[in-house]
């Protein structure tokens, strides 16, 4: 099967106010094919977010590109979303406008918003809140508007940035679950940013496990079990040990010189 992202060398260069260099990715390569769920583990401050806003064109990088299906890809496409940290909704818009927003810049049909905005919102269990304005809501409610936005323009590659960080724990898991039910039905390409081992552990087919600044790849950690996962299974305890002791060696600088 064909790359559908190829990420080649990418380095990107900081410069602050006062002129000083802060590099945070140095020569960072991986490829996803379609339908791959990679997620993305590694410290604070590593890069993660500067990786996925470069590979979503909202950012350049200082040397590297990144390909799409073949093609150097650097500006904000429709066939790639992205669910960002903050719930970036529309304050002036109804839960219901904010998830088919997209569909309203495509000029769509009344019939098709009302169609995919009640799939969604009975996928994030919103429905009563359809009429409700971000104000209204709690953040982790907003959030899981955004994350219905982003599926609801129904792009190819979506690219998810710590979006069930503002979810509390029961809520999170429901969120992995449908995740995965929607990732499994229209065969999405998920690229998925987490601080949570467990969380990357339960969605990915691969873990890319950075390092501290400047980000690099630590290692890539194939995820070898049957879905749904089980918490309790022996393999996944193993595997979370392994990439939060490469994570702890990584916090202390143990592999710095």
């Amino acid at each position: 099967m064909e790359n559908l992202i190829s990420v080649n060398s990418l380095t990107k260069i900081f410069f602050s106010d006062r002129g000083y260099e802060i590099c945070a990715l140095q020569d960072f390569s991986f490829k996803v094919k379609k339908n791959d769920f990679v997620c993305i583990v590694g410290p604070s401050g590593c890069g993660k977010s500067t990786l996925l806003r470069i590979i979503a064109g909202l950012d350049t990088c200082t040397s590297g590109e990144v390909l799409y299906k073949n093609t150097t890809h650097t500006k904000p496409i429709k066939s790639i979303g992205m669910v960002f940290q903050q719930y970036s909704l529309l304050p002036w818009l109804t839960v219901k406008e904010n998830i088919v927003l997209g569909l309203e810049f495509r000029k769509e049909s009344k019939q098709l918003k009302n169609e995919v905005a009640q799939k969604y919102l009975k996928i994030i269990g919103m429905e009563t809140f359809k009429n409700a304005y971000p104000y209204e809501l709690s953040g982790g409610m907003q959030q899981r508007v955004a994350i219905a936005r982003a599926l609801a323009n129904n792009p190819e590659v979506i690219l998810m940035d710590e979006p069930f960080g503002a979810l509390d724990a029961h809520t999170r898991i429901l969120m992995q679950k449908e995740l995965l039910k929607i990732w499994e039905q229209d065969k999405k390409t998920i690229l998925f940013v987490t601080h949570s081992v467990d969380e990357a552990i339960y969605l990915a087919d691969r873990i890319i496990v950075m390092s501290d600044r400047p980000g690099k790849i630590k290692c890539i950690k194939e995820v070898d079990m049957y879905r749904p996962r089980d918490r309790a299974n022996p393999e996944y305890g193993k595997l979370s040990s392994e990439i939060l002791a490469i994570l702890e060696q990584e916090v202390k600088g143990e592999n710095n010189p």
